[in-house]
């Protein structure tokens, strides 16, 4: 459905997007992130041809962009971070003009309103003027325009951009069912939100592409040594050094706490201490309140690979 090869894209001296690539499946999720300044919204103004780039080419089912604007766009939808929200008009008359503007047919028009209507839930809110509306279904009237042409690709910037918690489920679970039936590109920083909704993360950082691969792959791919968090009723003579002498242990540090004494235990890569930590209490005859290994998250990804080297050294 889409395939990006070499994008450059550059403003003077600056690369916003620096010699990027890859390529998107139909009925993929794909949760594109980056710190801010890195280069995601060009790349999706890119991909939409809202933005022409200074090298490499974007293919939408084949179609060079480039060559093929009008083409590419009838198959995308795109809800920008800012989307054109008309605030004195009524919802059913906004996403009626849009509907003319996406040049649906007489014939289709009232069958795409109602569909767009139906997924996006505005049944309620039609005769309601934007301007009266809360910021969640301001929301949904911005995925409804995009969706409104039944496009066969979506590309949404920020859709959950400053929506409460009940807000956002309903925006994901919504994207989730979309997703079904359509290519989705997701650009947000609700990292929970792409572990969740996603089945595939491409993170860029200072416009180059630092990651690609499903949220398991990508954890995989970045699990270090495993550790584990062992949490003792209290404090027990020499138990650091006594853990740290287990097999396959190679390091143990004193977390502290009260009464309980709290251990981080850190295994050599590859290793499962698990068993022997356990056996290890049971032969010192300690009480086990709690043992839990540590995994890393999509937040430790996203941090490890576009922190600056300021942030580390900081760190």
């Amino acid at each position: 459905m889409i395939s990006v090869q070499g994008l450059t894209k550059e403003y003077g001296l600056v690369k916003a997007v620096d010699n990027i690539s890859f390529d998107m499946r139909k009925g993929e999720i794909l949760g594109f992130l980056g710190p801010n300044g890195a280069g995601k919204t060009t790349t999706m103004k890119i991909l939409t041809g809202y933005v022409t780039p200074t090298f490499g080419s974007v293919k939408i089912k084949d179609m060079q962009v480039s060559a093929h604007p009008m083409e590419v766009k009838r198959l995308i939808g795109y809800m920008p971070q800012s989307f054109p929200l008309y605030d004195d008009m009524m919802v059913i008359d906004y996403l009626q003009f849009i509907a003319q503007m996406r040049e649906i047919p007489a014939s289709k028009l009232r069958g795409a309103l109602s569909q767009a209507v139906e997924v996006c839930g505005l049944e309620d809110v039609l005769g309601r003027s934007i301007f009266e509306l809360s910021h969640g279904y301001q929301q949904r009237v911005g995925l409804a325009q995009a969706l409104i042409h039944d496009p066969e690709i979506l590309i949404l910037d920020e859709p959950t951009s400053g929506l409460d918690p009940n807000q956002i489920r309903g925006i994901r679970n919504l994207i989730k069912r979309i997703g079904e039936e359509k290519t989705v590109i997701l650009s947000t920083h609700i990292l929970p939100e792409v572990t969740a909704t996603c089945n595939r993360v491409v993170i860029i950082n200072e416009g180059k592409l630092v990651a690609d691969g499903t949220p398991d792959e990508l954890t995989a791919r970045e699990q270090g040594a495993a550790r584990i968090t062992l949490t003792l009723d209290k404090p027990y003579e020499d138990a650091a050094k006594i853990l740290g002498s287990v097999d396959f242990v190679k390091n143990v540090k004193e977390l502290g706490g009260a009464p309980e004494a709290r251990y981080l235990v850190e295994a050599q890569k590859g290793q499962d201490i698990r068993a022997r930590v356990f056996q290890c209490a049971v032969a010192n005859q300690w009480v086990v309140l709690e043992m839990s290994v540590e995994q890393v998250s999509l937040e430790d990804i996203f941090q490890k690979l576009t922190q600056s080297d300021v942030d580390r050294s900081a760190a």
